[in-house]
């Protein structure tokens, strides 16, 4: 006879949802809603295609956001009543159902919570990485380019969009750097907690000795800011130069000049994007991540403070965050958080989720 008592488990849980419901304004997302559902609803909506999508994107995670919260409440009455039944069947299969769906709340509660605590100025906004390849030579590179995959597949599992802007190839093998957008709202928030110099030991496949090398690549996450909040760059302090896109090995991607290098000449900032089909494209898309790092860099200053979003990261020894070991054991360790696993193909296929709510707690923390 099997019995079950998750009792303490569901009141913790409705615990923690209470204290969920008290953070999150519910009211304030309806109202998003009825808003976004007004503007999708406006017959001249795409006659702006970008601000059209925007509108559609926002509407939809906002919708799905709301359906998530709402839901919980039923799912956490629906597992008292499948509990119940499961100890009047008395059998294995009800118990397995049951035990599943506690498991599935739990994350889904977790999930939620770890969202209430992104509550930082620009945290709301969609974020803009780049990776680039520090020391460790070809391993480098190939590392950085396994970095840019697994972000992209974290994005694609999680249904949000991305925006590859630009991507620079090595002569051998990888990426000397890429910079993509991920545009779904807390995007920012969520990956923040990634920024920092990331590390590889892996037998290379680069070394015909077959030694073992330990290369580095970093990541850099900057929030992506709404125009209207932009800085205004006068076209006298950036220099705009013009260049034919390519692929890996210096291979062709067009026949025209619609990649485009934008240097900021006061700071020394400089912004390339090159996968849009047009220069100008291209240009505007540059001038956005521009923007957006320059208005970072004015509110650091303004507020006279060390601390950077992206941070100083130097992409060497002594400076790494994480650390992805392939050789002579499996691992992939946070060395902030202290969390890891030792599964490290699902990390590099996108499995991201424990890494990032752990680095989002520990950044919360009392002691930081």
């Amino acid at each position: 006879m099997i019995e079950l008592d998750f009792s303490e488990q569901i009141a913790a849980l409705r615990a923690t949802f209470d204290d969920i419901r008290s953070v999150i304004d519910i009211d304030r997302l309806r109202l998003d809603i009825a808003e976004l559902s007004d503007q999708a609803g406006a017959p001249d909506l795409w006659n702006d295609s970008e601000h059209a999508q925007k509108v559609t994107s926002d509407l939809s995670h906002r919708q799905s956001e709301l359906k998530r919260i709402e839901s919980i409440e039923s799912r956490l009455d629906d597992l008292e009543v499948l509990v119940e039944l499961a100890n009047a069947e008395g059998d294995q299969d009800s118990a397995d159902e049951a035990t599943a769906e506690l498991v599935s709340v739990q994350k889904v509660l977790g999930d939620l919570e770890v969202q209430t605590l992104l509550n930082g100025e620009f945290d709301p906004n969609p974020a803009v990485i780049t990776i680039r390849a520090g020391a460790g030579g070809v391993d480098a590179a190939d590392f950085a380019e396994m970095l840019l995959r697994m972000y992209l597949r974290w994005a694609e599992q999680h249904d949000y969009t991305t925006n590859v802007l630009d991507v620079s190839y090595a002569e051998e093998a990888g990426i000397k750097s890429a910079t993509f957008e991920v545009n779904a709202p807390y995007a920012f928030g969520t990956l923040s907690v990634e920024a920092g110099t990331h590390r590889l030991v892996r037998m290379s496949p680069f070394n015909s000795a077959g030694k073992r090398q330990t290369s580095f690549a970093a990541v850099e996450v900057v929030p992506l800011i709404a125009q209207a909040e932009a800085v205004e760059i006068p076209d006298n302090d950036i220099r705009v130069d013009v260049f034919r896109s390519s692929g890996p090995g210096g291979q062709s991607v067009n026949t025209t000049d619609s990649a485009v290098r934008i240097t900021h000449l006061p700071t020394g900032l400089v912004v390339s994007c090159q996968n849009e089909k047009s220069q100008i494209q291209n240009r505007a898309a540059a001038m956005r991540v521009l923007a957006s790092r320059l208005l970072l860099l004015q509110r650091e200053q303004e507020a006279a403070t060390k601390k950077e979003f992206a941070g100083i990261i130097t992409a060497s020894w002594g400076d790494q965050m994480r650390s992805y070991v392939l050789a002579p054991y499996q691992m992939v360790k946070d060395l902030r958080t202290e969390y890891e696993v030792n599964n490290p193909s699902n990390v590099f296929d996108g499995d991201l989720d424990g890494f990032i709510a752990a680095g989002i707690r520990w950044r919360k923390t009392p002691t930081d």
